[in-house]
């Protein structure tokens, strides 16, 4: 267990505030507010309360913080966010409900989304003008359902500003790192602008020269550091979070998992920690926090919401071994109940497993690939089911529903080496980056024609052939007859805006071939307790249980169970941990 408390508030500390120690655990330490889990839901509520004079604790499972988060590409879906505002795209309120009613339907919760949307901008602005957290505008990102009525094709996104992990000090050692196979060296690149340098590298001096000082910036890091300081995406929101709650003189205790709540006359007054030490018991004066990832490694629970893995096992999640589904069994245990009315439990992605060199298994998240031209997914049988531009929870959906009964829901993305050498696929990344390591182990597969590729895969050689035939042909002229690729905005962001006629559709016809399995997988899970507007746990009566709450992936989806757009999980997590957070300190007030 590590106990950390570092940093000169904002604003002035309650006199009970002190630095938190193994001494004062053993003798059942209390604080305001006890947050469970270290991601951006938990780390919002923790800095909102802190900000508002409360003293605050973070029980965090793992040894490191951020959560998921760290891990993840750092979007926020905040329509009429203050970023595109001042960037002069300006909307009626109206048309994100009108979007989300559409996609939405009956999930619609009227109440949670109103909430959402209206705090969603206050919830930036108040980030920005009072912590270390900054973000950077999205304003070209649109919606993944393009054709749905109010649909927006940008202004509606927000990402966490890169950040210099330099600032953190000794507590940098403490933040979760994104894996290694999904980084470059241990550098994470930046979705938009700073990838398509990397890229492009070979291809514009401009790039050659972004990508140069950001890798000479990386080796010295290295050397002074031993780790990656150019902090991007997820772990930069992360990092931001965290140094904003350490100058807020919130604490942490890490590697302490929480294995009961503290519940006195129908209300929860604190929990109990696995530590070192042993069992510790913290008493919260105003409220406990559930922020502990969803349920996306609890084999039982996958088995219970999950059609497609009817023993459990037959997922793969991207998401950090450690959400477990602790949050969920906590808010149980309190009286609490499990939405299971969503129209998916969670947010699909496919993946493919990659054995890393210490032999774990990396599930890899598809997230950019598929919508390149030069490529297509298919299955056993050689055939296309879906488009492959489209969101990667619509894509899983889409595989989903291709396989029948009792068949495996796996597939191939299959490209030649002319795509993989400029894009990558999946884990293996484009030149310089060697592919022989990616090929011994067994993740990709090569081959010198697509009938031996199909062969070697486990792929109906004809079928393939046809299907990379009429695909080809179709895609030398910018088209996709059978599945419309490159018909919606979000299709064509997800392209090559280079190449032409359509970003999207390229042949496939440069030897050798290349293919990469993928499984069903996630980046999160949406099946979580049920709450109010102020992310207040909803009891099996429908009425808050007193002193408790729940954001993140620990709260049931606010969309229902859809994915309207990228940054629906980070959003919301935020919005409605900065609810929390406001209800917390109203109370403390009152």
């Amino acid at each position: 267990m590590t106990d950390i408390v570092q940093g000169t508030s904002a604003r002035e500390a309650p006199a009970s505030r002190a630095p938190a120690s193994d001494a004062s655990a053993r003798t059942a330490p209390v604080c305001d507010v006890l947050v469970v889990g270290s991601g951006a839901g938990g780390l919002s509520v923790a800095v909102t309360a802190a900000w508002h004079g409360l003293d605050v604790l973070v029980a965090e499972k793992a040894p490191q913080l951020g959560g998921t988060t760290a891990w993840s590409g750092g979007w926020l879906w905040i329509p009429r966010n203050p970023l595109a505002e001042a960037a002069g795209i300006r909307e009626d309120a109206e048309e994100p409900r009108r979007y989300l009613r559409a996609i939405l339907g009956n999930q619609y919760d009227a109440g949670r989304i109103d909430a959402f949307l209206e705090n969603g901008p206050r919830m930036v602005s108040f980030f920005e003008e009072h912590t270390a957290v900054r973000f950077v505008a999205g304003n070209a990102v649109p919606d993944f359902d393009g054709d749905a009525p109010g649909a927006a094709t940008g202004g509606r996104s927000v990402c966490g500003a890169p950040y210099d992990g330099r600032e953190l000090g000794e507590a940098v050692a403490l933040l979760r790192r994104p894996p290694a196979e999904m980084t470059l060296l241990g550098m994470g690149i930046a979705s938009g602008a700073d990838l398509w340098h990397f890229l492009n590298a070979r291809r514009s001096l401009r790039s050659a020269l972004h990508a140069g000082r950001r890798l000479a910036r990386h080796a010295v890091d290295l050397v002074r550091h031993g780790r990656a300081m150019q902090l991007v995406n997820g772990e930069a929101l992360a990092g931001r979070l965290l140094k904003s709650a350490l100058d807020l003189k919130v604490r942490f205790r890490t590697g302490s998992p929480v294995l009961r709540l503290i519940v006195e006359e129908g209300a929860v007054r604190g929990a109990v920690l696995r530590t070192p030490d042993g069992e510790v018991a913290v008493r919260a004066r105003r409220g406990v926090v559930l922020a502990a990832g969803g349920f996306p490694h609890d084999p039982e629970r996958r088995r219970e919401l999950f059609g497609h893995a009817p023993t459990g096992a037959e997922h793969w999640s991207a998401a950090p071994p450690d959400n477990s589904g602790d949050g969920l069994r906590l808010g149980e245990s309190a009286g609490a109940e499990v939405e299971r009315g969503l129209r998916d439990a969670g947010a699909w992605a496919p993946v493919s497993r990659l054995v890393q060199r210490d032999g774990s298994v990396l599930h890899f998240p598809h997230l950019i690939d598929r919508g390149k031209p030069g490529l297509i997914a298919v299955t056993a049988a050689g055939r296309r089911f879906a488009n492959e531009a489209n969101s990667y929870h619509a894509f899983m959906r889409d595989l989903l529903a291709a396989v029948g009964p009792g068949e495996e829901a796996a597939a191939w993305l299959v490209c030649d080496h002319r795509f993989q050498r400029r894009y990558g696929l999946g884990a293996s990344k484009p030149f310089p980056v060697p592919l022989g390591r990616y090929r011994r182990n067994g993740y990709l597969v090569s081959a010198p024609t697509l009938e031996e590729l199909a062969r070697r895969c486990g792929i109906d050689p004809a079928g393939l052939a046809a299907t990379v035939e009429a695909f080809n042909r179709d895609a030398r002229a910018g088209r996709d007859p059978a599945f419309g690729r490159g018909g919606t905005p979000y299709n064509r962001v997800s392209g090559d805006p280079g190449h032409g006629p359509n970003p999207t559709l390229g042949p496939i016809e440069r030897a050798p071939f290349h293919a990469v399995r993928i499984v069903p997988g996630s980046l999160g899970t949406f099946a979580g307790l049920k709450t109010d507007a102020a992310a207040r746990v909803l009891g099996r009566d429908g009425r808050p249980i007193a002193g408790l709450y729940a954001t993140g992936n620990d709260m049931a989806s606010v969309m229902g169970g859809h994915y309207p757009s990228g940054g629906i999980t980070l959003g919301p997590a935020m919005t409605f941990g900065y609810l929390a957070g406001l209800d917390l300190a109203r109370k403390a007030a009152g």
